[in-house]
């Protein structure tokens, strides 16, 4: 049996044991996303021709491209009821300590601009939900923002403790009244001109906080931006080697806390890193609908959850050691999830297919 058809039967047996009542229409869908998931993962790319190339089946590959753009064209296949279960029952997993949930924009498709919310698990980001827009390169809007924010509270378990982090990008104030409004803490990023307000009249630009290499320096119950936003915390940090101070606006109450956090944020690999030269491709994707990259993205972050639940495996089994040199600690989740699924084909082994990852902690 080839490697193609081992990896399409193990996916499509899995998605049919979690729907197991499914006939008709719904079967044929859940058999076209076995495909897609399994050609993705197969061909590392996220362009239809690709994908095909890496599905087993007996029909030309341009009719498997055309069932396959049926799929990414039904309204039916979207992400509240496709992909919402597995992101609660994830969200489940995990609600036990803080979930620490980002958000990360790039670009997807050919002329697409896709922003996800993921939540940090052993150094990953786990996509949560997501949303794509026509656009070019560069920042999008705040309500979709917002949006996409709506959209992922919806998933979490009520009682969660919550810290968003956010870049540059996601320090709307409209942003930051919904976080305060739902109840979670956040830390986001700011530009150096943000406006600090103590007072109605009193107020000067982040940056005049006056920070030095090696120092922290923050100040509590202020107002932010020209919105007067607040009260927040503001905070400038410093940390050598680094040329410049890192800007933050919080609603944590200490600056030590709002910075731990927020350093996890450069530690963590990203949904979309691992989806472009690393992994997926989802950048050459040909598609420009975006909805229909939407859909794409459903499959792909199916594809990567599956593969970082394989990393979880290689560390809770042991299997680290098999495939990786035992001196060495250097891979990420994702990476050992890819060479342990090639030592499972390689050496005809049983392929475990699930898209919520093992809980580490538990071994």
């Amino acid at each position: 049996m080839s490697d193609n058809l081992r990896r399409h039967r193990a996916i499509k047996q899995q998605l049919l044991q979690l729907h197991p009542q499914a006939q008709g229409r719904e079967l044929q869908y859940l058999t076209i996303l076995a495909m897609v998931i399994s050609g993705i993962v197969g061909s590392r790319h996220s362009a239809l021709p690709n994908i095909a190339a890496k599905v087993p089946d007996k029909t030309k590959r341009e009719s498997r491209i055309i069932r396959m753009r049926r799929l990414l064209k039904n309204d039916n296949f979207n992400q509240k009821v496709v992909y919402a279960p597995f992101a609660k029952q994830l969200l489940s997993s995990l609600c036990h300590c803080p979930l620490v949930l980002v958000i990360d924009g790039s670009q997807v498709g050919a002329g697409g601009m896709g922003l996800v919310i993921s939540v940090v698990y052993q150094g990953r980001a786990l996509p949560l939900g997501w949303l794509v827009v026509k656009a070019k390169k560069g920042h999008l809007a705040q309500a979709l923002h917002i949006r996409l924010l709506k959209q992922v509270h919806s998933l979490v378990p009520s009682g969660s403790q919550v810290v968003f982090l956010g870049d540059g990008e996601f320090d709307g104030c409209r942003l930051l009244r919904r976080l305060d409004y739902y109840g979670w803490q956040y830390v986001c990023r700011t530009a150096k001109n943000s406006q600090v307000w103590l007072d109605e009249q009193a107020h000067y630009a982040i940056s005049k906080l006056g920070v030095q290499p090696g120092q922290v320096v923050s100040q509590s119950g202020v107002a932010f931006s020209k919105h007067e936003y607040g009260p927040v915390l503001v905070i400038a940090v410093w940390q050598k080697p680094y040329r410049e101070p890192l800007y933050l606006v919080s609603n944590l109450a200490l600056a030590q806390e709002a910075i731990r956090y927020y350093k996890k944020r450069f530690r963590i690999e990203t949904f979309f890193s691992d989806s472009k030269s690393r992994g997926f491709r989802l950048d050459k994707s040909h598609l420009d609908d975006p909805k229909r990259l939407e859909r794409l993205l459903l499959a792909a972050c199916l594809a990567y959850l599956w593969i970082v639940h394989l990393g979880t495996i290689a560390l809770a089994e042991g299997w680290n050691r098999v495939i990786h040199r035992t001196e060495r600690l250097d891979l990420s989740l994702f990476n050992l999830g890819l060479n342990l699924l090639e030592h499972f084909l390689n050496e005809h082994l049983p392929l475990p297919v699930a898209f919520i990852p093992f809980l580490l902690e538990d071994f």
